[in-house]
């Protein structure tokens, strides 16, 4: 995915001591959450619910929505032309590169839409903005602003894990050269402006395709994280850090996530899954603003259903897995609790037709 992918930042760091650092939290959880099992919930659970809940059209073997055992936020072959994000008047762009990671609404930079195409982007506060895109036989692109050299050592395409930073102190030069996993692709990173740090990532393509890729980025525009999901109502002192949408699949499939957070170790994630095939859901053990909805076997999701197409999700009782992060308590949870999630979804707005991009805004 997004995935923010999405699909979005990789590494956890934090300080040493006291509390943890939320925004690098939110930043090492969304890179881990894909691959390991604090998403898997998320995404696993959300696509069974498309398939199995919704009654998924034409499912026969091939995959969702007829994608070859590929799910919704890991298909990369486009199907028609793709949302672009639209623009924020008033705002600069990563020109000024303090706002760069300063509101996980906008992303301030862009593409020329007659060089590449957007698959996706996200924004994680106080951290990195990244931009998934296509160029020449859509070879994907992946890249990554931030205002600090603490940009991913790796990258996510789909099912395909990719190391992009080698031992050692980072280089800016704008070299190109090969990713460090003998993967095939390529890799650069420069400065874009004083105080403004960058990489670019192309999966399969060469040379050409990368150079075109950077060429291809508007450092002078801001523009919004539109979603076709707008989150109304939030719980106490839990603002939205981040947001990323995928529409490498559009208009068959759209997805896109937000995280909330409150406090050291209390992160939300609210998911949304729109598929053209899926059927509409319309019983659940919950009742949400009018909609039926459905909390989770294990008590851990909540899902917002009565939506043509669509699931709306929000998993707010997640533990961590594995690797448990410097300073977090063994056993720690996200502090989420259910009525926080049915605030969340109660205010939900859905747009009625995500095929139509112009109604995300």
């Amino acid at each position: 995915m997004i995935d923010l992918d999405e699909q979005i930042a990789q590494t956890l760091r934090e300080r040493a001591e006291g509390d943890v650092d939320t925004n690098r939290l939110l930043r090492a959880s969304r890179a881990r959450g894909r691959r390991r099992q604090l998403h898997r919930r998320v995404a696993a659970g959300t696509a069974l619910t498309l398939v199995g809940a919704l009654g998924v059209v034409g499912v026969t073997g091939a995959g969702l929505d007829g994608l070859t055992g590929r799910l919704p936020w890991t298909a990369t072959t486009p199907t028609g032309a793709a949302p672009v994000p639209p623009r924020v008047d008033g705002v600069p762009g990563a020109a000024d590169p303090a706002l760069v990671g300063s509101d996980p609404n906008v992303l301030h930079f862009g593409l020329d839409p007659a060089r590449a195409r957007y698959l996706g982007w996200s924004v994680v506060r106080g951290n990195a903005e990244t931009v998934r895109l296509s160029v020449r036989d859509d070879q994907p692109v992946h890249v990554e602003v931030s205002r600090t050299t603490d940009l991913s050592s790796s990258v996510s395409f789909g099912n395909v894990q990719v190391d992009v930073a080698g031992p050692g102190p980072q280089t800016f030069d704008g070299t190109i050269h090969p990713t460090t996993d003998g993967a095939s692709g390529m890799v650069t990173s420069w400065r874009p402006a004083p105080g403004l740090y960058a990489r670019a990532v192309i999966l399969g393509g060469d040379r050409a395709g990368l150079e075109q890729a950077v060429r291809a980025l508007r450092w002078n525009e801001a523009r919004s994280c539109a979603v076709p999901l707008r989150l109304g109502s939030l719980p106490d002192g839990a603002p939205i850090t981040s947001c990323s949408v995928d529409v490498s699949s559009y208009p068959r499939l759209v997805t896109s996530d937000f995280t909330l957070a409150r406090a050291a170790t209390q992160v939300m994630f609210v998911n949304y899954r729109y598929a053209s095939g899926a059927g509409t859901r319309t019983e659940g053990n919950r009742t949400i603003a009018g909609r039926p909805a459905n909390l989770s076997a294990d008590g851990t999701t909540l899902d917002l259903f009565g939506i043509r197409k669509t699931v709306v999700s929000v998993n707010f009782g997640w533990q961590w897995d594995g690797q448990r992060p410097t300073g977090v308590e063994p056993g720690a949870t996200s502090g989420f609790t259910e009525a926080d999630a049915t605030t969340v979804l109660a205010g939900a707005r859905v747009v009625e037709d995500p095929t139509r991009p112009e109604s995300w805004k």
